[in-house]
């Protein structure tokens, strides 16, 4: 997800109308910061759900974790 997305989202809830101001900059900046937060937690809590079944299952929740690394 790129700041592009981020704020076509922003746009498409409408929350985008509030960031319209002399601190638009601003705005994208926070925008951006919770979008990153948003995304970290959905990450963990997919790759909960892999945690102590078996070794596949493992790999593939450390692989989804290892997402936000990139």
């Amino acid at each position: 997800m790129n700041e592009d997305d981020i704020i076509l989202m922003a746009d498409a809830s409408g929350l985008s109308f509030y960031g319209m101001g002399k601190d638009r900059e601003k705005f994208i900046y926070y925008l951006k910061a919770f979008a990153s937060f948003v995304a970290a937690s959905e990450r963990e809590a997919c790759a909960a759900m892999f945690d102590n079944h078996n070794v596949w299952d493992e790999e593939v929740g450390e692989r989804i974790r290892a997402r936000g690394n990139t």
